[in-house]
């Protein structure tokens, strides 16, 4: 289930965070909080127990996606989730299911020999060439070094979207809709076919100083 939902659902942008899972399914792409929603269904569809997890992170693990003439517009921090799923006792942390192998190929091999730490084309990471992202029983990762605030756990996305929106509303919210997640798309794609959006001054090695947050909660 984690698989088909990292690389069969291809990264990219649905119309709003809170579509139900069927549309996610339908789209065949999705983002961070849609591609949640979705591993939820199925996973408790095969009796998985699992909950999510909310959080914000920094725009500017988006820079490079976002076209720089809207970046300004986007808010400084985004709405973020990941699933943990009881597994042999424990409660594992799921978020490395956001970038499908292909996508994350091809921004790895844009940064090879460059460092480990990239924040940026939809990637938070401290270990750039080897991020955790393969299931293997243990926490799976790709944009965690973008996260600033932790918002808590939710039984389901229902949940959480009534108390957490995006604060994207309005004029702007009908642009992005109508145009610029369009926009945004179109560059994942252009990404996947080897073609990297250059981001003025080069992307950050971190939108925040890592581990404040996390450190905090798990200490």
């Amino acid at each position: 289930v984690y698989d088909y939902v990292r690389n069969e659902i291809r990264f990219g942008y649905n119309s709003a965070d809170d579509i139900p899972a069927s549309d996610v399914l339908a789209d065949g792409y999705g983002q961070c909080n849609t591609k949640a929603t979705l591993l939820m269904a199925l996973l408790r569809a095969v009796n998985i127990p699992c909950r999510l997890h909310g959080f914000t992170i920094h725009k500017g693990l988006q820079r490079g996606i976002v076209p720089e003439l809207v970046y300004g517009l986007a808010p400084d921090t985004i709405l973020h989730s990941w699933l943990e799923v009881y597994h042999e006792g424990t409660w594992v942390e799921l978020e490395g299911f956001i970038l499908d192998a292909a996508f994350l190929k091809i921004v790895q091999g844009r940064f090879a020999g460059q460092g480990t730490s990239l924040c940026g084309y939809g990637a938070g990471t401290d270990c750039l060439e080897a991020p955790a992202v393969e299931w293997n029983g243990r926490g799976t990762y790709i944009q965690k070094t973008g996260i600033n605030a932790d918002l808590g756990l939710f039984d389901s996305p229902d949940v959480f979207y009534r108390q957490h929106r995006q604060a994207i509303t309005g004029l702007k919210g009908l642009l992005y809709r109508s145009v610029i997640r369009h926009w945004m798309n179109a560059r994942v794609a252009k990404i996947r076919g080897g073609q990297i959006p250059i981001i003025p001054g080069g992307p950050t090695a971190h939108a925040h100083q890592p581990g404040g947050v996390l450190a905090k909660r798990n200490g």
